[in-house]
């Protein structure tokens, strides 16, 4: 009888903590990224070159404007889609997927794979210039975040699960991307 108590305080303090904690969808603290505005040296995949752009910063009433409702709950509150509800878990058109906040090329067609998770995986960034990673330590794990430099937008998480030549998985989020198709 003990043991069940137990288990039922301990299940009834965890729920308490995960609906009190902000989680992965709570708001965003301190984002490195996008705090300052000024260049920011970012690669361009159409000049296939590095090129300066401002950072861009606005305020979230000017993001909901631009945004729509699931872009703005991924991209500035750390949201998530359902796994295997995305446009682009399942997309095979060569091209490139950007920021759907701010149009930064992050992800070619050509470095994506099938990773069984229901989320577009990528296994490298266009270039690692064009995307911060930070700690995330929500929902009782240690995750990487993955962030647009450009914008400071969430677009997903980066594992050490996945497949050669670099053993990363970027796990994206198909509402944070935007998919510009182009020519092989």
């Amino acid at each position: 009888m003990k043991k069940h108590r137990f288990y039922a305080v301990f299940m009834t303090a965890a729920l308490f903590f995960f609906s009190a904690s902000q989680g992965c969808s709570g708001k965003r603290e301190n984002v490195p990224v996008a705090d300052k505005t000024g260049p920011v040296k970012v690669y361009s995949y159409e000049r296939r070159d590095f090129v300066m752009s401002e950072k861009i910063v606005k305020t979230d009433a000017e993001w909901k404007k631009q945004l729509t409702p699931e872009q703005f709950h991924i991209l500035r509150e750390k949201g998530t889609e359902p796994a295997g509800t995305g446009k682009y878990a399942n997309y095979h058109e060569h091209g490139v997927y950007r920021c759907a906040g701010c149009g930064l090329d992050l992800f070619r067609s050509e470095d994506k794979y099938e990773s069984g998770t229901g989320w577009p995986s990528f296994f490298a960034p266009v270039s690692p210039d064009n995307i911060v990673t930070a700690a995330d330590n929500s929902l009782f794990s240690r995750r990487t975040e993955v962030l647009c430099r450009r914008c400071g937008g969430h677009i997903g998480h980066v594992f050490d699960d996945g497949p050669k030549p670099t053993g990363l998985r970027y796990c994206m989020n198909s509402g944070a991307l935007d998919f510009v198709a182009v020519g092989k």
